[in-house]
């Protein structure tokens, strides 16, 4: 296995991972910021305030998103699966 084969996996690896993670920061990050704005207009200032709709919106996302995830996850495993033979043999 050549550093070009280890530099490759770990690419994709860290793609898979940027994607994979994606939707959920994104809607955390907007959820958070929506209720920042919120916050700071009303002037209310509580801690559970800004930290249940954050975690509610992620596990929204994880429940519209998990299928996509769970299957790019599963193809990935898949190419890598493939990979091995051309990986050690080569």
């Amino acid at each position: 296995m050549d550093t070009a084969a280890v530099l490759d996996v770990g690419l994709d690896a860290l793609v898979l991972a940027a994607k994979l993670s994606a939707p959920v920061l994104v809607t955390a990050l907007v959820v958070g910021f929506i209720v920042s704005l919120v916050q700071s207009v009303t002037q209310i200032q509580e801690v559970t305030l800004s930290f249940v709709p954050k975690a509610l919106a992620a596990g929204i996302a994880l429940l519209v998103c998990g299928h996509w995830m769970i299957s790019e996850l599963v193809s990935f495993t898949h190419d890598l699966f493939a990979r091995i033979p051309t990986l050690v043999g080569g």
